[in-house]
């Protein structure tokens, strides 16, 4: 069995790319990076550790490499030949990604069906990448389906003398949606299959990724370097579990999921966020804070849901004010963010970038503690 997986960096060789091997697919990865498409064509093995006391590696063999840019026609050929293709390159490069997918699909001449699975960190991804797609072929192919999923495994930016090698903490999560799916359709490793997988996401994305995200926005204030550090802090601390217990009585309200189940699985995330072993740098978490305070993200979603049903998100509003003072001038989208608050003030910013108005309960929420925090820094300075 084949398998084609879009994006060689850490998640696609840690994670997707493992959970593949450890399926009985040969993996064909494709990238842009050229030292690491090099490599895996002439080794067809690479190496993962595990975050964890007494955890041996693990040796992932029966993989290849192909440069997306410079082997294209060498891409359409694997994916006409294989069975399923996944994706971990970032919402922003489905679409780039796309007509090469759609290239792949018309040249089938295969009776099987074919799985396409975006593994990003968003909401409907694999739909979207469909969407992208046929935008690209007229050629509709009754047996392509795009199940949407749920992925979760934390693997910070990391250097190693081999450019294949990759460290992932233990824990991992891959949730995919059978939803129009036939009854036949493959069974991953370690995959869990959800006839409705929108619960999962939101779960995940109002815990993991807010959780991630307010650790470092939080942490920056008072000047850490990692997000296992940032949790060292008491008002770190405490301000993340304030805002994951507002996310979690939403996730309750919205989908049932039992309170004990869900304390303890925040409690846990909490706990992964601080593992020692694991260097992850608050610049990494932090970057491309515009994605991450759009209106349909983890920050402003569930806090503008919770003020739908008459819930102050304090925690959460905390947490975008300290993501709307961030600053890291490596990072575009950072800078962006800085100079248009300079320059058009904090109101105009709610409205052009989180979907907020300032007169509305959660604008004003956010601009005082906005407010508060420019106020201390002012103060110290």
């Amino acid at each position: 069995m084949k398998a084609v997986h879009f994006g060689a960096g850490n998640i696609g060789r840690g994670f997707i790319g493992l959970q593949l091997v450890k399926s009985n697919y040969e993996v064909c990865f494709v990238d842009v990076n050229t030292t690491v498409v090099d490599e895996l064509k002439s080794r067809g093995t690479y190496e993962v550790g595990y975050a964890a006391e007494g955890m041996a590696n693990e040796t992932v063999t029966g993989v290849t490499g192909l440069n997306s840019m410079t082997e294209a026609n060498d891409v359409i050929a694997a994916i006409a030949d294989a069975e399923i293709v996944t994706t971990a390159v970032g919402p922003a490069l489905l679409s780039k990604i796309a007509p090469l997918i759609a290239k792949g699909l018309e040249k089938r001449t295969k009776n099987q069906p074919i799985y396409v699975v975006a593994c990003e960190n968003m909401i409907g991804g694999s739909t979207h990448l469909q969407t992208e797609v046929a935008r690209h072929t007229t050629l509709t192919e009754a047996a392509s389906y795009f199940p949407n999923a749920a992925v979760d495994r934390i693997v910070p930016l990391q250097r190693h003398e081999d450019p294949l090698y990759v460290e992932v903490e233990p824990f991992f999560e891959w949730v995919i949606e059978t939803k129009r799916l036939p009854a036949d359709y493959p069974v991953l490793e370690g995959v869990t299959y959800v006839e409705e997988i929108t619960p999962f996401i939101e779960r995940k994305l109002f815990t993991v990724n807010t959780g991630h995200a307010l650790t470092s926005y939080l942490g920056a204030l008072f000047e850490n370097e990692t997000i296992a550090q940032s949790l060292q802090d008491h008002r770190v601390r405490r301000g993340v579990q304030t805002a994951l217990y507002e996310t979690g009585w939403l996730l309750l309200e919205k989908y049932g999921f039992d309170a004990k189940v869900h304390s303890a699985y925040i409690q846990k995330n909490i706990q992964r966020f601080e593992n020692p072993r694991i260097h992850d740098e608050i610049v990494r978490v932090a970057r491309s804070p515009i994605r991450k305070l759009s209106p349909n993200d983890r920050l402003v979603k569930p806090a503008r849901e919770l003020m739908e049903r008459g819930i102050e998100a304090n925690g959460l509003a905390l947490g975008i004010a300290a993501a709307l003072t961030y600053s890291d001038p490596n990072d575009s989208e950072s800078v962006e963010l800085k100079t248009f608050i300079e320059t058009k003030g904090i109101e105009e910013t709610l409205v052009t970038y989180l979907g907020l108005q300032p007169n509305e309960r959660l604008g004003q929420l956010i601009i005082s503690q906005y407010n508060q925090i420019n106020d201390s820094i002012n103060s110290l300075a």
